[in-house]
């Protein structure tokens, strides 16, 4: 069998790092932030060309925390995607906002930034652009339409760690950026977590404040926060795991170019890497007629595969009330119907890639 994720593998791979890691947490005891978190934030911070970075215990509440510091609240609106993970929708309802949804690009499947003026209202109050599957969005022009009407731009980083737009990393290129740790992540955690970047002082403050239960020094609450607190355990895993990042990166990448050579001549679409970006491959997803078909035969030959998103948001029952019918979108809908996650993980080797890309060579000519 081939997995989708084989997180045993990468295990494997590091094991005596992550146990020496692990078991200096466990001989310190600082369970909760602690030495080892302040560490990553510095240290992520730095490998994002950012000033500054919050850990917290999930990438869903760096978004929450985000809109907050960016001061986003009841009777403002978000513009975003309705092709993403379902958090960055429920984050700006978190935050008591609206959002407000664009399709996406055709080919980077990133907010189509051609649509995002005609969304935009008095109540507007940000852009929270989705790197997709790895890929950044179009940021120049997300920056020109937000500085031309006063907006904060939030880039949900989650799925891109390591991704670069003109050279810049994610992270660095917005008012603040938030990233996932989710296990299966490029970087992932052994367990949930999450963070907020930042080049701005004052909202690296509050956002530390607020994951904190709102203090300024213990017991000392100066606004109303959470328990949204990264665990030293996760700290300690991702500081190893930061140091192979790009490591796997370039793994990926290798593996995703191996994809597009095997599948260029088959009747399937292959990831487009835009020509502003360095795309990390977190997803390695193609476009086929026939996904669901073309998924039981690679499930047939004992190939795992996902599909990300096969429910565009607007369209969840949860989300009904945001006011949009079928149609709305018709490219993220589209996409919702075709894409195909392949394995992309930077312990899949040739062979195996051959195999899944002989699958479906077979399967769609």
């Amino acid at each position: 069998m081939i997995p989708y994720v084989d997180l045993r593998a990468q295990y494997r791979s590091i094991k005596s790092e992550i146990d020496q890691a692990i078991a200096k947490v466990l001989e310190e005891s600082q369970f909760i932030l602690g030495k080892e978190v302040a560490a990553l934030e510095k240290e992520f911070a730095g490998y994002c060309c950012a000033r500054f970075a919050v850990g917290t215990n999930s990438g869903t509440s760096a978004l929450h925390l985000a809109l907050l510091a960016a001061g986003i609240g009841p009777g403002h609106e978000v513009i975003t995607v309705p092709f993403t993970f379902v958090a960055t929708v429920a984050a700006i309802l978190y935050a008591g906002a609206k959002p407000v949804l664009v399709d996406v690009d055709p080919q980077s499947y990133t907010i189509d930034v051609d649509k995002i003026e005609a969304a935009i209202t008095k109540s507007t109050r940000a852009l929270l652009p989705v790197h997709l599957f790895g890929q950044p969005a179009d940021m120049d022009p997300i920056l020109e339409i937000a500085r031309r009407h006063k907006l904060i731009v939030i880039e949900d980083a989650a799925q891109a760690h390591g991704a670069t737009y003109k050279g810049r990393r994610v992270g660095s290129i917005g008012d603040l950026a938030c990233f996932s740790f989710y296990p299966g992540k490029n970087l992932g955690a052994y367990g949930e977590a999450g963070m907020v970047v930042t080049g701005d002082e004052s909202r690296f403050r509050t956002v530390g404040m607020l994951r904190d239960w709102g203090q300024e020094q213990r017991y000392l609450h100066v606004m109303k926060g959470y328990n949204y607190r990264m665990e030293g355990i996760q700290g300690a895993v991702l500081r190893v795991k930061l140091r192979h990042l790009e490591e796997w990166t370039e793994a990926r990448r290798s593996n995703a170019a191996e994809y597009n050579r095997l599948l260029s001549a088959a009747s399937v679409q292959i990831p487009v890497e835009m020509p502003y970006s360095r795309h990390v491959y977190h997803v390695y997803a193609i476009r086929v007629r026939e996904r669901d078909l073309l998924r039981q035969d690679l499930t047939a030959q004992g190939i795992q595969t996902g599909v990300h998103y096969p429910i565009p948001i607007h369209l969840l029952p949860a989300y009904s009330d945001l006011g949009y019918a079928k149609g709305s979108f018709p490219v993220s809908e589209q996409l919702a119907g075709q894409v195909l996650s392949l394995p992309i993980y930077a312990e899949l080797n040739a062979d195996q890639i051959g195999e899944i890309a002989s699958v479906i060579r077979k399967a769609c000519g």
